[in-house]
């Protein structure tokens, strides 16, 4: 399987939890909606999820695996 890229996102998280607010702010706003809509389903299909809640758990679970801190190389062993 295919896994997306951290930064990327890292990046849509944090523009959908923007947009979130956004819309939170103003329910109204066809173009606020619009964007968070678009990002919730580029989230799902990132993640092979159906819903944007299941996206999210799932992109925190796979960025909280990569932030253990890297083994450093012995001296001389390399």
């Amino acid at each position: 399987m295919l896994l997306p890229d951290k930064s990327v996102l890292t990046s849509l998280l944090r523009r959908y939890r923007l947009w979130e607010r956004m819309v939170l702010a103003d329910p109204h706003d066809p173009v606020a909606r619009r964007r968070l809509e678009d990002i919730a389903y580029t989230l799902c299909v990132l993640m092979g999820r159906r819903t944007v809640q299941e996206a999210i758990i799932e992109a925190e679970r796979y960025l909280a695996a990569g932030r253990t801190v890297p083994r450093t190389v012995e001296r001389g062993k390399g």
